[in-house]
């Protein structure tokens, strides 16, 4: 394990079991954010998949962990909570997941269950209950090869057409490892596209890949529960500060008026499409009367947050499988 990690993972440790950082995290909440939960644990490490997935044991391994630590609520008890409580107050921990993934209720949905956490899932309405596909996605498991050579090899022409070849490393049959994380940096790179590119793209993908999104019924099931909640997380998933006024209302509509028909209670919680926002993009919403937004930069709520922009602290396989890293991470954090 490298130094830095050891010295990371002491900190986190340190952080949680210290006076001073309990005297830090009292009065705290903090809102983890996730994307997936794989079916199997090693698919979850590789680096392009490690920043929005979790493997199941890892997951269930997190779960543990924060009810160790942590009081383990939902969105709207954690936001709502008394600014001033019991000097012996556990933090409080809430999850939310990003996007509206199949794999929530396949694989995320059944162990929260088994550990009664609460979650809120952040749908993005234009993908739920239709075959439109998320683009990182369909590309990145297109490139890797999931849906045979023939099929990644049309791909990779047409993205040479329009001026975008994969690095050298990604064509060659090497490691593993540095093939995962060169895939990883090219899927960034494609964020500077356009959204109608990115959508001609993934027409290039195979058709006979399953939905990736949840489907209304699955909403319906799981909210039913009472474990789990939903809130917007964009219709199309583009990022609001490139719409114009006009086109701006027009998505925070869109997908208010799909989670009305869908749900039985949405929450008054928007997420923001790759956490991007600005003073314009704040203003419209409130405007919507979303009283709380999420955001994507690093911090723990306290209360005193911007209720527009609140802070998150992001999970991947590699902190939900040594949550000491995770907590390293609450500590950076906790000091911004």
């Amino acid at each position: 394990m490298p130094i830095k990690t050891s010295i990371k993972r002491a900190s986190g440790w340190l952080y949680l079991n210290s006076p001073q950082g309990r005297r830090q995290l009292c009065g705290a909440g903090v809102i983890l954010m996730l994307h997936r939960v794989l079916a199997d644990d090693r698919s979850a490490e590789l680096p392009h998949r490690n920043e929005l997935c979790v493997g199941p044991r890892a997951f269930e391994h997190l779960l543990h962990w924060i009810k160790r630590h942590f009081d383990c609520v939902t969105l709207m008890e954690l936001l709502q909570a008394d600014a001033h409580p019991n000097a012996l107050a556990r933090p409080k921990i809430a999850l939310t997941f990003d996007d509206g993934w199949r794999d929530n209720a396949l694989n995320a949905f059944p162990l929260l269950v088994q550990h009664q956490v609460p979650a809120s899932i952040f749908l993005s309405t234009d993908f739920i209950g239709s075959r439109q596909r998320y683009w990182w996605e369909s590309l990145g498991e297109t490139l890797w090869g999931i849906y045979g050579s023939a099929l990644r090899q049309r791909l990779i022409e047409h993205l040479e057409r329009i001026g975008r070849p994969l690095p050298p490393v990604l064509l060659l049959n090497g490691n593993e490892q540095q093939r995962s994380l060169a895939l990883a940096n090219y899927l960034e790179s494609l964020k500077s596209l356009s959204p109608q590119d990115l959508d001609t793209l993934t027409d290039n993908c195979p058709k006979e890949s399953l939905s990736q999104a949840l489907d209304w019924q699955q909403v319906r099931t799981l909210e039913k529960s009472g474990l789990i909640r939903f809130g917007p997380h964009g219709a199309s998933h583009t990022t609001l500060t490139g719409l114009d006024d006009i086109h701006l209302d027009q998505e925070l509509s869109r997908s208010h008026d799909a989670l009305l028909q869908g749900c039985r209670q949405p929450l008054p919680v928007y997420c923001y499409p790759n956490g991007d926002h600005d003073e314009r993009v704040r203003q419209r919403l409130a405007a919507h009367r979303y009283t709380y937004a999420l955001g994507t930069s690093t911090g723990i709520y306290r209360g005193n947050s911007d209720p527009l922009a609140l802070p998150r602290i992001g999970v991947s396989q590699r902190t939900a499988s040594r949550p000491s890293l995770l907590a390293w991470r609450i500590s950076k954090g906790g000091l911004a």
